[in-house]
């Protein structure tokens, strides 16, 4: 089963409404011909409706950057999956390993936010990975394939068909550290393993993306290990040219 690549950029706490518009603008003129590749552009939130307004019909999709497992009441600074689907969303990511670091989110938190995207008919990117700790003592297996069955877990194999999972090594996020494409191929390949023990075609069909200091210098062979389908970059995608060159990497039919 073919899969497509997908490149997603998730901006964290960075970029102003008239920078993200200018990316847009550059952005849509460089990727104006990829058909073959999905592309998400995750902004901070106040930038969602005017960058919605501004794709037009270019391939670029906008992500949450997180959402709460609640769809309304009193909890106040967080987000929902209706207002990002509201603000023109399609994705939303779901777990990233700073949410847990620094704001408290859990394994249960996790499973509860993947049920509100689905929920909202968003697509989830849920995002699973190690620490240097953890891989240091050869728990990379046991700790990923925990977070993914822990937000998984008992959940339809039909409503899972419509997630992404995005193998982020915690060691490797913003630091510089890249993992190499056999250390990164190995824990893709465990999950789409895993995956296949819900479902044959469930693991065939998911895309597994790699994230952890993705730049154009080693996206080629990053992404053309058989089972990585795309990248979730961050700080390479604050650059519409550095973005779209990634993009271009991927392998051609």
């Amino acid at each position: 089963m073919a899969r497509r690549y997908f490149i997603a950029g998730n901006w964290k706490l960075n970029k102003t409404v008239p920078e993200a518009l200018e990316f847009v603008r550059d952005l849509r003129r460089l990727v104006s011909q990829v058909r073959d590749c999905d592309i998400a552009v995750a902004p901070s939130y106040t930038a969602l409706w005017p960058m919605a307004q501004r794709v037009g019909e270019s391939p670029i999709e906008l992500a949450g950057q997180e959402l709460y497992f609640e769809d309304e009441g009193a909890f106040t600074g967080t987000i929902s999956g209706p207002q990002l689907k509201d603000a023109g969303c399609t994705y939303v990511l779901v777990g990233h390993s700073e949410r847990r670091q620094l704001f408290g989110e859990t394994l249960e938190s996790s499973h509860r936010r993947l049920v509100a995207a689905f929920r909202a008919g968003l697509t989830p990117i849920l995002c699973i990975g190690e620490t240097q700790e953890e891989r240091n003592e050869g728990r990379t297996a046991e700790v990923v394939g925990a977070q993914l069955e822990a937000a998984i877990s008992g959940m339809e194999v039909s409503t899972l068909l419509g997630m992404v999972v995005a193998y982020e090594p915690v060691w490797a996020i913003g630091t510089g550290k890249v993992a190499t494409p056999a250390q990164a191929q190995e824990v893709h390949r465990m999950i789409r393993e895993r995956l296949r023990a819900h479902s044959h075609d469930l693991g065939e069909a998911m895309q597994i993306l790699y994230g952890g200091s993705v730049k154009p210098s080693n996206a080629a062979e990053l992404l053309g290990q058989p089972d990585i389908d795309g990248a979730l970059v961050g700080g390479a995608s604050l650059d519409a040219e550095s973005f779209a060159d990634i993009i271009k990497a991927r392998p051609r039919a």
